[in-house]
C-alpha cells in the first residue's frame, strides 16, 4: 500500500457521538475519485497510516477495557482491566466528557508512530445516577441508568496514561501540574500528540476560570507548563488543540488577547523552544477585533501558517495564511471566491488542501495546491449539481443581514423573507433563539430546514439575532451574561423584535418564538416577558420550547458552573433562575410533568408532543420528519389571520344554529 494523502468521508450526522461509523478511503489523485461529501477531510498519512495497514497495530474497547492487537489477525492483549460498564471508562468518554468537555466519545489517542497509546480513565463511582425510562420494545418499561453530575454534585475523576506498545507493555500516568489553581477537582479538556514521545494536555479547574497547557513526556509522565490562562468570568474554547511543527519545538495555539474596548479576541500565538533550553519564545502572529476560529496547518518549507478567521465579518469564515517570520503578513485565500463561509483541511505536508464552501450558496468542495506559497485550484471534488438544480427551481427564501445597536454593541441580525416578498403585504414573524452561550445563530452557511418551508410555503418572516452572550464578537459581549443567564439575551431579542416590528410589512399581532435546550429556556422567558415591568412590551402569540433548561441546579455541572459558578458560592443566582423558570419543562420527563401541572392550574392552552425513547436529538428519520412537520403545522395555525365576521357570515351562522 503506497503512502498517499487520503480522504475520510464522514457519515451522515447522528446525534449519538458514540455511533458506529463506516468510512471509505480513496486516492485523491487516482482519477477514479468518488467523493460525494462536502465534509470530506484529510487523513494524515504520517499520523494515521498505521491504522490502514493490515500488519500494523489496532486497539478495541470492550466493557470499558482496552485491548491491543499487534496485527489485525494477532491475538488480543488486554492493556487495562479497571473498566466497569457505566462506572469506570477507559479510552471512552462518560456522559459529561462526551457532551460538555471533549465533544466526542473518543478518549484515546495514538502517537504518530503508532508505538504508544494515550488514554483517559474516567471514574464515575461517586457521580450520582440518573434513570431514563424506556417504554418501547418490551412488555414492561425499563430504566436506563447513567451517571449524571448536576451542578455542585460529585464530578467524575479523570487521569491520563500512556502505554508503550514497543516491546514489553509499560504504562505511565501523566502527572497533573503542581499548581494550587488546579486542585483535585479538575477537567482534562484536550489531549494531542506533539511528537512520538511528547503530548500536549490542557488542564482546567472545575470553576473553569484557570487553565494550564502542558507538554508531557510520555516516558516519565512529567508535564511541563507551556502556557497559563485565567479569566474573571470563564475560559472559552478550552478544547482547541495546538498545532506542532514536525520536531515539536514550535507550536501554534489560540488564546484570548486584549484588543481594546471590545475585550479579548482569539488570536494565534507561536511558542518556540530551543533544544537544551528551558525558556520559550512567545510571539503573537495575528491581532484585531476578530477571532481566529481554527488553526489548520503549518508548512515547514514556506513557513506559512493557515487558519480560519472572522476578520471579514463575524458571520463569515475565510481561509488565511500568515508568515511566521518577519512582519507576520497575512493573506486571504478565499475572499475572492463566491463563498462567504468556508472550512478547510490540509494534507500532512500542507502542500494541498480541501476547501469546503459552506455558503451562502449550495456547498461545494475543491482541492487546491499551496506549493511555493501560492495556491492553485486542481480539481472539484463535489459540485452538488443535483442540489443546485433543485435549489434553482425552488422558491428559496431571500436572506438579508442587518446590524442593530444595543448598549454600544453592534449585533448581527438575519432576516428570511419569502421569495415573492411584497413590501405592502403583512407577514407573521418567527424569532429563532436556538443557541447556547458562545454560540452563533447568524452565519452565511447554507441551510435548509423546517423554517425554510415556513418562509417559502407559508409566507412567514424568520429572524435570528446574535445578542449578548454569543460568540465571535469579543469576550466583553460573551461574558456580559455571567451569572445572569437569560437576562441580557431576553432584552436583546426583545429589542430586535421592537426594531423589526417597525417595518411596515411585519404583522405584530402574529408573532412566535422557537428554541431548543438553552434556546428553549430563552424562548420560555420571551413568552412571559410581557409580565416583566422592566422589559419592552411585545406580545408573542405562541412559542415552541423543545427540551428547555428550566432549573440550572438540575443541569450538567460543567455547563451550569461555567456560567453561574457553584451552587454553594452562587446560591442567589441559582435561586433567581429557579424562581423565574420554576414551572417550565426540563429535559427529564419529571420536569415536563411539573410543567403540565402548572399549565393546567393556570388554565392555559398547551400542546404536548412526546417521542418515546428518543434523546435530546431525535435519532429516527421518522421522528425527525414528524417533528419538523409538527412545528410547521403549529406555527401555521398560530399565524392564521383571525376570521373577520361580516353581517352575512353572522346571518349564516345564526341560520346554521337555528
Amino acid at each position: 500500500w503506497r503512502k498517499t494523502p487520503l480522504l475520510l468521508l464522514n457519515v451522515l450526522y447522528d446525534d449519538s457521538l458514540a455511533s458506529k461509523k463506516k468510512v471509505a478511503i480513496e486516492d485523491i489523485f487516482s482519477g477514479k475519485l468518488r467523493a460525494h461529501d462536502p465534509e470530506a477531510t484529510w487523513i494524515s498519512s504520517e499520523e494515521n497510516e498505521w491504522d490502514f495497514y493490515i500488519h500494523n497495530p489496532a486497539v478495541f474497547i470492550f466493557e470499558n477495557n482496552i485491548y491491543y492487537k499487534a496485527q489485525v489477525n494477532s491475538p488480543s492483549v488486554r492493556l487495562v482491566s479497571t473498566g466497569s460498564l457505566g462506572v469506570v471508562f477507559n479510552g471512552l468518554a462518560d456522559w459529561l466528557y462526551e457532551e460538555e468537555i471533549f465533544q466526542s466519545h473518543i478518549a484515546h489517542w495514538w502517537s504518530p508512530d503508532g508505538l504508544r497509546l494515550a488514554y483517559a480513565t474516567i471514574n464515575d463511582t461517586l457521580v450520582p445516577k440518573m434513570e431514563i425510562p424506556m417504554f418501547t420494545n418490551a412488555l414492561y418499561p425499563s430504566g436506563q441508568e447513567y451517571r449524571y453530575p448536576k451542578a455542585g454534585e460529585e464530578n467524575p475523576d479523570i487521569y491520563l496514561s500512556v502505554v508503550s506498545l514497543n516491546g514489553p507493555l509499560h504504562t505511565v500516568r501523566m502527572r497533573k501540574p503542581e499548581d494550587p489553581r488546579i486542585r483535585k477537582d479538575y477537567y482534562i479538556t484536550m489531549v494531542k500528540w506533539a511528537t512520538s514521545t511528547k503530548l500536549a494536555v490542557n488542564w482546567l479547574n472545575r470553576a473553569q476560570n484557570n487553565s494550564i497547557l502542558t507538554l508531557c513526556e510520555a516516558t516519565t509522565g512529567i508535564c511541563t507548563k507551556k502556557h497559563e490562562d485565567e479569566s474573571d468570568s470563564w475560559l472559552h474554547r478550552q478544547n482547541d488543540p495546538p498545532l506542532f511543527s514536525r520536531n515539536g519545538y514550535r507550536f501554534f495555539f489560540t488564546r484570548a488577547v486584549p484588543q481594546g474596548g471590545r475585550g479579548k479576541f482569539f488570536h494565534i500565538s507561536m511558542s518556540t523552544s530551543q533544544p537544551n533550553s528551558s525558556t520559550d519564545t512567545l510571539q503573537s502572529l495575528t491581532s484585531g477585533d476578530w477571532d481566529v476560529t481554527e488553526i489548520l496547518a503549518y508548512n515547514e518549507d514556506t513557513k506559512l501558517v493557515y487558519f480560519l478567521s472572522t476578520e471579514d465579518d463575524a458571520r463569515r469564515r475565510h481561509l488565511y495564511s500568515a508568515n511566521t517570520t518577519g512582519s507576520f503578513n497575512r493573506r486571504c485565500l478565499s475572499c475572492n471566491l463566491s463563498c462567504g463561509y468556508v472550512s478547510g483541511s490540509f494534507s500532512p505536508d500542507a502542500n494541498y488542501f480541501l476547501l469546503n464552501c459552506k455558503g451562502p450558496g449550495v456547498p461545494h468542495t475543491a482541492v487546491y495546491s499551496t506549493k511555493d506559497g501560492e495556491y492553485e485550484k486542481l480539481l472539484d471534488v463535489e459540485l452538488n449539481e443535483q442540489l443546485n438544480t433543485t435549489v434553482n427551481n425552488t422558491q428559496m427564501p431571500k436572506v438579508e443581514y442587518r446590524k442593530i445597536s444595543i448598549d454600544d454593541y453592534s449585533l448581527n441580525m438575519q432576516i428570511l423573507k419569502p421569495a415573492a416578498f411584497i413590501e405592502t403585504a403583512h407577514y407573521p414573524l418567527l424569532l429563532l433563539v436556538d443557541s447556547t452561550p458562545g454560540g452563533q445563530m447568524v452565519t452565511e452557511q447554507f441551510l435548509v430546514d423546517w423554517t425554510t418551508v415556513l418562509v417559502s410555503s407559508f409566507n412567514t418572516i424568520v429572524m435570528r439575532l446574535d445578542g449578548r452572550g454569543s460568540g465571535f464578537q469579543g469576550t466583553n459581549l460573551l461574558h456580559r451574561i455571567k451569572k445572569k443567564l437569560g437576562e441580557f439575551e431576553e432584552r436583546d431579542q426583545l429589542e430586535a423584535l421592537r426594531v423589526i416590528s417597525q417595518e411596515p410589512y411585519i404583522d405584530s399581532s402574529r408573532t412566535g418564538v422557537y428554541g431548543k435546550g438553552y434556546g428553549g429556556y430563552l424562548a420560555s422567558r420571551l413568552l412571559r416577558s410581557d409580565e416583566n415591568p422592566n422589559m419592552f412590551k411585545f406580545k408573542i402569540n405562541c412559542g415552541s420550547a423543545i427540551s428547555p433548561i428550566t432549573d440550572f441546579s438540575l443541569y450538567a455541572s460543567a455547563f451550569s458552573e461555567r456560567y453561574l459558578g457553584s451552587p454553594q458560592a452562587s446560591k442567589r443566582e441559582y435561586e433567581v433562575m429557579y424562581s423565574n423558570m420554576r414551572w417550565l419543562r426540563k429535559v427529564h420527563f419529571q420536569h415536563t410533568a411539573k410543567f403540565i401541572t402548572h399549565l393546567i392550574n393556570e388554565k392555559a392552552n398547551y400542546t404536548l408532543q412526546i417521542y418515546p425513547d428518543e434523546g435530546h436529538f431525535l435519532h429516527s428519520r421518522e421522528s425527525q420528519l414528524h417533528l419538523s412537520q409538527s412545528l410547521v403545522n403549529f406555527f401555521v395555525e398560530c399565524f392564521r389571520p383571525p376570521e373577520i365576521l361580516t353581517e352575512e357570515k353572522l346571518e349564516q351562522d345564526n341560520e346554521d344554529d337555528g
